[in-house]
């Protein structure tokens, strides 16, 4: 299985293609796999299969390190459009998020201020006070609902604890727009969510949380899943329409 461990705390940078030049900042061990999630389609493979022995990097190891790579960069280039937030895992997950969040964006201030914040998120966090409150101070803050069924959460998304759909999207309302909805849409194993039964209450549901923007997108790399399968570009192409026709402004990519 050629699924990808990123290094930690910083990797990249990388070219995104919903973000850009993007840097990277894995806020989880750089041996393994850390998430509330277990998703059948995660590049970083399935939870088990991932078991890291390293400690989550500290604050100060990533203040450090970030300082240090944008310095280089300054110096060296490029020039990143965003310093993303993903990696093996949940971002939010590290205790110190954020703390680090804080000194990211000084030093984003200081260093590169045209440059982005944005934390790809599965969301699951959101309820908590501190998590959220440093999300409403990223610039883009993404964040996962890849349907409304509880049913496919459980099959695809696979949360490792106790996940409360309901009080999720009252999470996301609460960002009052603040807030990017990612969505990954794909076919196979069962974990087909194209299809007028999940797309036409997903959008329902997207238009309550009144998202700044939407990003759809499908399998880009290598799944865990090797039944998996990517949404056509026909498929995402009308979904993004009919997301647009909504009022809200909707990226696809494939």
């Amino acid at each position: 299985m050629s699924t990808v461990i990123y290094p930690s705390p910083i990797f990249g940078p990388v070219h995104s293609r919903r973000l850009g030049v993007s840097l990277g900042i894995n806020l989880l061990p750089a041996d393994g796999k850390v998430c509330t999630f277990d998703c059948i389609y995660c590049e970083c493979g399935f939870n088990a299969d991932r078991r890291p022995k390293l400690p989550m990097p500290t604050r100060e190891e990533v203040r450090q390190a970030l300082e240090a790579r944008l310095q280089d960069m300054r110096q060296n280039g490029p020039t990143p459009d965003v310093l993303t937030f993903a990696g093996n895992g949940e971002p939010t997950a590290n205790p110190h998020f954020p703390e680090i969040i804080a000194d990211t964006l000084r030093l984003r201030d200081q260093y590169f201020p045209n440059a982005k914040v944005s934390v790809l998120s599965n969301a699951t966090m959101i309820l908590r006070p501190a998590v959220h409150e440093a999300l409403m101070r990223v610039d883009n803050n993404i964040l996962k609902l890849d349907t409304v069924s509880l049913a496919y959460i459980n099959k695809v998304d696979r949360p490792t604890g106790h996940y409360d759909l309901d009080a999720i999207i009252e999470g996301l309302k609460s960002f009052h727009g603040h807030v990017i909805i990612q969505t990954m849409f794909m076919h196979g194993d069962g974990a087909d969510n194209t299809s007028e039964e999940y797309v036409a209450p997903w959008i329902e549901v997207v238009k309550q949380i009144a998202p700044r923007q939407v990003m759809i997108y499908t399998i880009d790399r290598e799944t865990p899943d090797r039944e998996l399968r990517k949404a056509t570009r026909e498929e995402l192409d009308q979904i993004r329409d009919r997301v647009i026709a909504a009022g809200i402004p909707c990226q696809a990519s494939y």
